[in-house]
């Protein structure tokens, strides 16, 4: 095993590494993304998709069979709109379809029909109005009309008081949505915006649609409600918590033309993501495919005749957040103190045989939006050498009155093997730069996300995700003083004035100028502390076909299975 010492005293990974395995895996939080080489491409004004069915990507795909897939499921409640995580859509997501979607042929490249099979963006830039398929059945027999939609995608752009949707902030320039006839939808926008965003919003993969009467049966909050009656091609048939979720194929499932779905079910079997126990579980044959493999299982699988993997980016930052309504962390001088003492390239790689990561600071670091990696990495708080970042955040602490050091801070964190190492990992790092002393708390996802919504907190540990890579989607979800992820309830003025501004320019350059702006108030004053960006890593047998994911950019677009099926 390769050394990796850092410069800060006593911080190296072995401390770290060592036990890992035992510990289990990562947390994968989970939205879906636009991938960052499609932006161009476009989505047209106008599409007629009347005679569109979806079929697989390979020529005389075979129908029956259950598909046995592996995959976190500790869904913190069932109510997947109100999720961020992909223990929740990993196994709900093929119960649902979208109003348009993500063409799983091409890795979500480009956006298809679904329950709406046309569309059209007035000229003006501010409504869009979609046709709907008719005699779509949800799985309780009734059937779709666009007051679902309407209902659907009125709770997710203006969520209902006590429920918070993450990608409610996509939505921001829609006034109204509308019913105008059974099998018609427009969204209105106060302003317009470039259809790739709001088209890109719309094609979620968390943007699944619902009854209307599901909704009102329930308060608007499904988050009890474990079989929620979907169109999508499967529906729930059997769960065990923890273990298995059992889906079947939907009888009456819409695109008979298609012949989808073509699998008869599918089985979708809990093992803790980048795990031991999910690579070995793909590797003995218990599963067909397995989604968040560990990197030592990805080189086994392709090393594997009869076997194929692939790793991809994913719509994730890891990061530590700091709840700025209590002292210390309502100082901005101490969070930029914490920041930099953090040695971001020893936190990558103490979990590097555990799960894939990279590493960034505030913005996806592989896209055009971010400051590159050789010039970031001359930046305090990332340089090879911390001492000037030491010296720096020593100078910050003692500004702000905490030269001596702080005890006793509550350090919230995901019961996953990434978190609990980097948790040590940060620990120390505070403790031996900065004389920060903090009380690790451990807690499964459903109280995690219920303290840090609550702030029952210090600091907290997890990871969120994005829907799109567009820094005006997660400015917005992540960073903005409303925005429902939030965690830290920051609330910078000069960042929020930005803000507008970058959702509204469209001159490249200009706009870029102003993204460079926010990233450097964020580095003077952190919303949350970056540890680490994140790969995701797939494999699967080759009878499994139907599924093109070398391209993907995360793994909450292309999650239905509709297309999947077995050569054997």
């Amino acid at each position: 095993m390769q050394e990796f010492n850092s410069k800060r005293p006593r911080v190296n990974r072995r401390n770290f590494v060592k036990g890992a395995t035992a510990l289990g895996a990562v947390s994968s939080a989970g939205a879906f993304g636009l991938p960052f080489h499609a932006w161009a491409q476009g989505v047209p004004m106008e599409y007629d998709g009347s005679k569109f069915q979806l079929k697989a990507p390979e020529p005389n795909p075979k129908s029956g069979g259950v598909l046995k897939y592996g995959i976190t499921m500790r869904p913190p409640h069932f109510d997947f709109h109100q999720s961020g995580t992909i223990n929740s859509l990993g196994s709900q997501g093929c119960m649902f379809d979208n109003l348009v979607r993500r063409d799983p042929r091409n890795s979500g490249k480009t956006i298809i029909p679904d329950l709406a099979h046309s569309w059209e963006v007035a000229k003006d830039g501010k409504t869009y109005t979609f046709m709907l398929r008719k005699g779509v059945q949800f799985h309780d027999g009734a059937e779709l009309t666009s007051e679902d939609v309407k209902a659907t995608f009125d709770r997710i752009s203006k969520p209902p008081q006590g429920i918070s949707i993450p990608r409610s902030t996509l939505f921001a320039a829609v006034n109204e949505i509308t019913a105008p006839d059974k099998y018609t939808v427009q969204f209105k926008l106060s302003a317009p915006r470039p259809p790739d965003f709001i088209m890109g919003a719309i094609a979620s993969g968390w943007n699944g649609i619902v009854r209307k009467k599901t909704l009102e049966d329930n308060g608007y909050n499904l988050r009890r409600v474990l079989d929620i009656p979907g169109t999508g091609p499967f529906k729930s048939k059997r769960r065990v918590e923890n273990e298995v979720w059992v889906m079947e194929k939907h009888p009456n499932y819409w695109n008979k033309a298609g012949g989808l779905p073509y699998l008869d079910g599918v089985e979708f079997y809990h093992a803790l993501p980048f795990s031991p126990e999910l690579g070995s579980s793909l590797l003995s044959g218990r599963v067909d495919y397995a989604r968040l493999l560990d990197p030592g299982s990805l080189r086994r699988v392709k090393a594997t005749k009869g076997m194929s993997g692939t790793d991809f980016y994913q719509s994730v930052i890891q990061a530590t957040w700091m709840n700025n309504k209590k002292k210390p962390m309502d100082d901005p001088r101490v969070r930029r103190a914490f920041h930099l003492v953090l040695d971001k390239p020893v936190l990558v790689d103490v979990v590097k045989d555990i799960a894939p990561m990279m590493v960034g600071g505030f913005i996806y670091p592989f896209s055009d939006f971010a400051t590159p990696l050789p010039e970031l990495s001359k930046r305090l708080g990332y340089q090879p050498d911390p001492t000037a970042s030491i010296k720096e955040a020593k100078a910050l602490m003692k500004a702000a009155g905490y030269e001596k050091g702080i005890t006793g801070l509550d350090y919230l964190v995901r019961e996953v093997a990434s978190f609990k190492l980097w948790s040590q990992a940060i620990q120390a790092m505070l403790q031996q730069t900065l004389n920060v002393q903090t009380n690790i708390r451990t807690a499964v996802e459903s109280v995690w996300f219920d303290d840090i919504r609550t702030g029952k907190f210090d600091l907290a540990i997890g990871a969120i995700v994005s829907t799109l890579l567009d820094p005006s989607d997660y400015f917005n979800a992540w960073y903005s003083p409303k925005g429902p992820q939030n965690y830290s309830n920051w609330d910078n003025a000069k960042f929020n004035a930005l803000v507008p501004q970058i959702d509204s320019e469209v001159d490249p350059k200009k706009r870029l100028a102003l993204i460079r702006q926010a990233e450097m108030i964020m580095e003077e004053d952190p919303p949350l502390l970056p540890i680490s960006w994140e790969k995701i890593n797939d494999g699967w047998y080759n009878y499994v076909k139907g599924h093109v994911p070398k391209d993907y950019f995360g793994i909450y677009d292309v999650v239905r299975l509709d297309t999947f099926w077995l050569d054997k």
